[in-house]
């Protein structure tokens, strides 16, 4: 058994494939465990397991292999899945998968989380810090438990100081093979702008962000940290750099749009209704100096790439 064994959860997606390819490279032992099932096969010598992350399998797969790095990429963001659900995998789930870190010795453990805790906000100054309060859950219930997921993992960081905890929030996670929200709405043809708002955004390229989880994998800081690309741009200017069509509609309606797309195609979900009207630009300064970290790929590129690749 090799002397580093990383554990990632979320490995049917694009961002934990991606890191286990390049840990395994780097002389770790890959195991991934995903709630989905793993439809492609890994290109990389890794043991996958299907089960969900608040069951009795996971601390069996704990126990079998005793990783010496947990990662705990596996956030359930898609809001088609029930919200009872959600709340066993993001809350009850993350909660047993850091109790079982604990548990089995693992001496570093990385927990993504997201920007959108932040919430989008006409009060928000610029930028927004680690400190700064989190004011989505009030208007939106529906990411309730991402924001008890990130308390979790805040606590932990100081709770627990035997694992080494790191909680990152990226911003938009943007990349040609990711099926996310955000990256499957800048690919349609017809793409909603909100009437009299143009607010600047951020997005970060899975390639940075994967970089970015190996860096803080690989280091001895512990903290919580934002994470985005370079820059920003204004969201009408990523509307035309992807290609859409840009349908202006009154934030009124904007909810009830999303929900009738979603039907048919992939589509934001409604909470993110606010990020299309009011700035939520954080700061990454933390990171870049705890880490000596930084992005590599502009605002217009990672848009650029996610789109292309998928649509050549």
């Amino acid at each position: 058994m090799p002397a580093k064994v990383a554990l990632i959860t979320g490995i049917a997606g694009g961002l934990a494939r991606d890191v286990g390819r390049e840990l395994q490279l780097r002389g770790f032992g890959v195991v991934g465990v995903d709630y989905r099932p793993t439809t492609r096969p890994l290109d990389y010598p890794a043991t996958v397991y299907q089960a969900n992350y608040n069951k009795t399998k996971v601390e069996d797969i704990f126990r079998r292999h005793q990783p010496s790095h947990v990662l705990h990429l596996g956030r359930v963001g898609n809001l088609k899945e029930q919200a009872g659900k959600r709340f066993d995998l993001n809350v009850v789930g993350s909660q047993k998968v850091m109790d079982l870190a604990v548990r089995y010795g693992a001496r570093r453990l990385v927990v993504l989380s997201t920007f959108h805790i932040y919430g989008a906000h006409p009060q928000n100054h610029i930028p927004i810090g680690e400190d700064d309060p989190l004011r989505a859950g009030g208007d939106f219930p529906q990411i309730a438990d991402a924001i008890q997921l990130d308390n979790l993992a805040l606590h932990w960081v100081y709770r627990h100081p035997e694992v080494r905890t790191v909680l990152l929030r990226p911003s938009n996670v943007v990349g040609a093979h990711l099926h996310n929200a955000i990256s499957g709405f800048l690919r349609q043809r017809v793409i909603p702008v909100m009437l009299g708002f143009d607010p600047m955004v951020q997005f970060i390229h899975a390639d940075d962000l994967c970089d970015a989880v190996l860096t803080v994998t690989e280091h001895d800081a512990v903290g919580v940290f934002n994470v985005t690309g370079v820059g920003a741009l204004p969201w009408r200017e990523a509307v035309a750099i992807a290609g859409g069509r840009a349908l202006p509609l009154p934030s009124s309606l904007a909810a009830a749009y999303l929900a009738v797309a979603g039907r048919f195609a992939p589509a934001l979900p409604p909470y993110l209704v606010n990020f299309f009207k009011h700035p939520c630009i954080i700061s990454d300064a933390a990171l870049r100096a705890a880490f000596d970290w930084e992005p590599r790929i502009e605002q217009a590129e990672a848009v650029r790439r996610t789109v292309t690749d998928t649509r050549a």
